[in-house]
């Protein structure tokens, strides 16, 4: 692998952590926000108290589970579409100046 590449690959690793961390951390908020509105309640902190029901438990860790994973696949190939563009323009620019 040439150098350029092992660059490009870490700067995208690091982008797209960066990016998953934060769509992670939105997508817990704005999921609590309309978890709350939707039910009245606020989302179980634990869910392994008996004042939890099951049916509430296992329903709040099945839309958090989709809600988080569908959030982080759009803005992944979001990020990813972007940065191969922005990839992209700066090898023309290159190639241009050389």
């Amino acid at each position: 692998m040439t150098d350029a590449k092992e660059k490009q690959d870490l700067a995208w690793k690091a982008v797209g952590g960066l990016v998953g961390f934060a769509t992670a951390w939105a997508a817990k908020k704005v999921l609590s926000v309309v978890w709350e509105k939707t039910t009245g309640k606020k989302p179980p902190a634990d869910h392994d108290s008996l004042d939890v029901s099951l049916a509430e438990a296992i329903g709040y860790a099945v839309v958090m589970g989709v809600g988080m994973q569908v959030a982080q696949i759009v803005m992944a190939r979001t990020a990813r579409r972007r940065y191969d563009a922005w990839r992209a323009l700066k090898d023309a620019a290159r190639d241009v100046v050389d």
